[in-house]
């Protein structure tokens, strides 16, 4: 990449120097091309006793913004699902593009033998959509690093706001093509696996892929065409889960996984959010906490994309004596949308299933103890963890333990003292959590008469 743009600083050092040359060897009656080389050759001779930066202070937006419109072409062309989408930048005027709301399918009729043939009407309608508008921040560029690192700073800068644009324009334009809530032309299904081993969701199953093929197969779109966006939970739920999937996945070098189930698979890990509850989608940049992520199916022939202008703003250091440095930024229009809001489908990630278990603990009673003692037991059950304790820590005369996780052991010594009355007492088992649960268990022993 820094060759790269080595090569795009020398570039645009020739073609100024050309022109230059060209412009300055006209005032004096020479050959333009005289001066264009007399003008590379100077500065190739001194090119190499002034300070880096030195000549090359001066910021061509023209060229930066090619550059950056470019880089964005190559950008989509990489990004699979974006790629599908036909482009309609042709039919931008001012950044706003003007399409003809797509009406009823023609009728087709087979084997005709009726003449004259129906005349139809496709209710069509004029469709005027701003395109939205992408800007970034100004960054600045010092002169002092200018002076250190030439050009490269200033590529490496503009490198950044491209792919800072990129991802923002990528990310709204899922969110756009993903339906607004489910319907029957716009299906969103919940996905039917096992909980995830985070706790949160549930996973995604192939049964869930043949669900939402199943809701394109009835809303009758055509098979060559049907992408399914997976998003980065999905994507890994079916590498755990399945084999085959795993396989194709690491064998991939495109961003396209496979086809499955008549859907061209690729991966992306800005996919909207959905509401479990209500199947309706958050609203871009909302907060999705308590949300769940979502893969998108779509028809790519009913989308659409388009592109407008992009414009580089540069502020040079010449014009800031006071700071001495650069300010770039850059703002484009771009669009990515359905046509109309058909043939789209959402695979969310359901809630995970709750038990709700009612904090809960019991004993079986002990029975009453002869005067000669003993050992009994009593089982307990519990919603969770529990303690054993001795009401009162003066009866001394009998003993609790927790034994085997669900027994507790309790010893009574003999009442052997004559004449010597009944003896009563008590426990409590308790959950550890909740010591307000809990479960007294009376102990007696008869008298020794």
């Amino acid at each position: 990449m820094k060759r790269f743009f080595s090569l795009m600083t020398l570039f645009v050092a020739v073609v100024f120097n050309c022109v230059a040359g060209g412009v300055l060897a006209s005032t004096v009656d020479v050959s333009p091309v005289v001066g264009a080389v007399a003008m590379n050759g100077i500065a190739a001779f001194v090119g190499t006793s002034i300070p880096a930066g030195a000549l090359g202070a001066g910021l061509y937006t023209e060229v930066w913004t090619g550059y950056l419109v470019k880089a964005m072409r190559d950008a989509a062309e990489k990004l699979g699902w974006y790629n599908q989408i036909k482009s309609f930048d042709q039919y931008v005027e001012n950044d706003v593009i003007h399409l003809v709301h797509i009406g009823v399918d023609p009728t087709v009729l087979i084997n005709n033998t009726t003449y004259p043939l129906q005349i139809e009407t496709l209710a069509d309608a004029d469709k005027a959509v701003s395109l939205d508008k992408y800007q970034t921040r100004p960054t600045v560029i010092t002169d002092d690093e200018l002076y250190a690192l030439s050009y490269d700073k200033i590529a490496s800068v503009i490198e950044r706001h491209r792919e800072a644009l990129d991802e923002t324009k990528y990310k709204k334009a899922i969110h756009a093509i993903a339906p607004a809530q489910n319907g029957t032309k716009t299906p969103v299904i919940l996905t039917t696996g096992e909980t995830a081993s985070d706790g949160t969701r549930k996973m995604i199953t192939r049964k869930d892929i043949i669900a939402m093929k199943k809701k394109f197969d009835d809303m009758k779109v055509p098979l060559s065409g049907r992408i399914l966006v997976l998003c980065n939970d999905h994507v890994n739920d079916l590498l755990e889960s399945d084999q085959k999937f795993a396989d194709q996945y690491y064998n991939y070098t495109t961003g396209k996984i496979s086809n499955m189930y008549g859907f061209e698979i690729y991966e992306y890990n800005e996919c909207p959010f959905y509401d479990t509850t209500t199947l309706k989608k958050v609203n871009y940049g909302a907060s999705t906490s308590g949300k769940q992520h979502a893969s998108v199916a779509f028809y790519a022939p009913r989308m659409m994309k388009a592109n407008g202008t992009t414009k580089t703003y540069m502020s040079e250091a010449k014009n800031d004596p006071q700071n001495q440095q650069n300010l770039v930024n850059f703002r484009t229009y771009s669009i990515c949308l359905p046509k109309k809001e058909a043939c789209i489908g959402a695979i969310v990630s359901d809630a995970p299933t709750v038990t709700v278990v009612t904090p809960a603990i019991d004993a079986t009673n002990v029975a009453q103890f002869t005067k000669n003692g003993g050992t009994k037991h009593s089982a307990v059950t519990a919603t969770g963890e529990w303690t054993v304790v001795n009401d009162d820590e003066t009866d001394t005369w009998f003993t609790v333990e927790k034994v085997d996780g669900d027994t507790v052991c309790v010893v009574c010594s003999a009442n052997s003292e004559s004449e010597a009355p009944a003896r009563s007492g008590s426990f409590t088992v308790a959950l550890t959590s909740d010591s307000t649960v809990k479960k007294t268990i009376a102990v007696t022993q008869a008298a020794n008469s």
